[in-house]
């Protein structure tokens, strides 16, 4: 469980973040690594974050789900560099599965043009043409044509526990400002670190 003076701290950073007219204020780096030890990134959005940790939502045979299968330890990076000068904000920890009905609710919630996505996407899989790909996917407004979309069982969320958070906040001449917290067990302590 995040400690709430952390949460309150990420918090006010995304609200400030948002209010500054970031055109993705919850674009976060997601790092991953692969059976045989290889990492990987790419951005994803954050869609919660409460005292459980960080939310995100993909395809779950997707090169990204094969790789939080095999390791579940991730690296989160937040970087919305138009605030201050400069804000940062790191965790590490390990991504659990969302229940069925926190993927459900959640998948309710998006357009349907993304929820028919969700079903017409093969994602990380070879795509022959992007031809195909539309006929994926008008197939799949045809198959839902009248009814509602329901949630792909290769579609979900998970939600990143950090056992790590790092708040870095920039300054002139580089003299930055770091604070990590780290938990043990159920306690978390803070520390400031050198530039």
């Amino acid at each position: 469980m995040l400690k709430s003076e952390i949460l309150d701290t990420f918090l006010k950073l995304l609200d400030e973040a948002r209010a500054s007219g970031d055109r993705e204020p919850t674009a976060m780096n997601l790092a991953t690594v692969d059976g045989s030890g290889r990492v990987a990134s790419r951005i994803v959005l954050l869609k919660e974050a409460d005292e459980r940790g960080f939310r995100f939502y993909t395809n779950y045979e997707s090169d990204k789900g094969g790789q939080l299968e095999a390791h579940p330890q991730v690296a989160l990076c937040f970087h919305w560099k138009q605030l201050r000068e400069g804000v940062q904000v790191r965790a590490e920890g390990v991504a659990r599965k969302l229940l069925a009905e926190e993927s459900d609710a959640y998948f309710a919630s998006r357009p349907r043009p993304s929820q028919i996505g969700a079903w017409a996407s093969l994602q990380s899989q070879t795509l022959p043409d992007r031809t195909t790909f539309e006929q994926r996917v008008a197939r799949y407004e045809q198959q839902f044509e009248g009814h509602e979309v329901t949630r792909p069982p290769h579609w979900g969320g998970y939600v990143v526990e950090p056992d790590m958070v790092e708040f870095w906040y920039g300054a002139e001449f580089r003299l930055h400002e770091r604070v990590r917290w780290d938990r043990h067990g159920q306690t978390w302590t803070s520390r400031l670190l050198y530039p």
